[in-house]
């Protein structure tokens, strides 16, 4: 008797050959070396700033060498370099992360790392600080291999020049229709609109505030000179999260007050480069 085959036959065949050598590629796990850190200096770190621009650590790592079932990995390895105060374990919400992609080393200017320590973590300047610093090794965010810690004593910041040039007054007004002085300017109440200059960068003042209306701060009674305003680079949307908090911009668009009128501590910090409404 003469066997015909149906030609689905041979297409379900085929499929169950290819379903196996599929299930036979499955590229597994085998493991990798966690990575090596070390550093150009060991101890401290110099910072100064007359020597900011010069290098303050090179750090270098060895290769993970992640390892499959089918060879050592070919995918980029992405690496997470974190630098945090002694004890925090890398806990702390300021650490600072650098991420770093191929690469196996990374330099940063005595300038660079300052800002890190001072604008970021927010260390005090001119006192000695311990940090440790670690790296973390991973493909496409997974397989986590942590590093050995560095640890140094005795990082001392400086204080970097402000993110937005302070008032060379020495004086800051708000001024706007947020408040009851409204745009006028010469100032309608000059003594309630000042801030207090609680240092030659951070200044602070209690007001009441109007609710979704406008202001802006200026340095001079009576100027509207562009060098002599600040507010946000771009206006906020009603009732945007960022009425309480935002980046400090020289001449800039009004900045909205928060939705809901009262009375705020406002902080505008030129050191950082940042506003904080406070209410109360």
């Amino acid at each position: 008797m003469k066997k015909i085959f149906h030609p689905l036959f041979f297409l379900v065949l085929l499929s169950g050959i290819l379903s196996c050598n599929k299930a036979e590629d499955i590229d597994y796990y085998l493991g990798g070396a966690a990575p090596v850190l070390n550093s150009s200096v060991n101890g401290t770190i110099p910072l100064s700033y007359v020597t900011a621009s010069q290098e303050a650590i090179n750090l270098t790592w060895t290769n993970p060498d992640y390892r499959f079932t089918t060879g050592v990995s070919s995918h980029d390895v992405n690496y997470l370099i974190e630098i945090d105060t002694t004890n925090s374990k890398f806990t702390n919400p300021k650490r600072i992360s650098i991420s770093v992609t191929k690469d196996m080393s990374l330099s940063l200017t005595q300038d660079k790392l300052n800002s890190y320590l001072a604008n970021d973590m927010l260390l005090a300047v001119g006192k000695p600080h311990n940090v440790e610093i670690r790296i973390t090794s991973s493909i496409d965010g997974a397989v986590p291999l942590y590093s050995n810690v560095l640890k140094f004593t005795g990082v001392v910041p400086f204080a970097p020049p402000p993110k937005i040039t302070p008032p060379a007054s020495g004086n800051l007004f708000i001024v706007g229709d947020a408040q009851a002085g409204g745009w006028s300017n010469p100032l309608t109440d000059p003594v309630t609109q000042k801030f207090t200059q609680l240092s030659p960068t951070h200044y602070q003042l209690k007001i009441a505030l109007i609710g979704d209306k406008e202001y802006k701060f200026i340095s001079v009674d009576g100027s509207w000179d562009s060098d002599k305003q600040w507010s946000i680079a771009t206006e906020q949307p009603s009732g945007d999260p960022s009425t309480l908090y935002f980046d400090l911009s020289p001449n800039g668009e009004n900045v909205r007050a928060p939705l809901i009128s009262g009375t705020y501590i406002i902080d505008v910090d030129f050191q950082l480069g940042k506003v904080t409404l406070t209410k109360q």
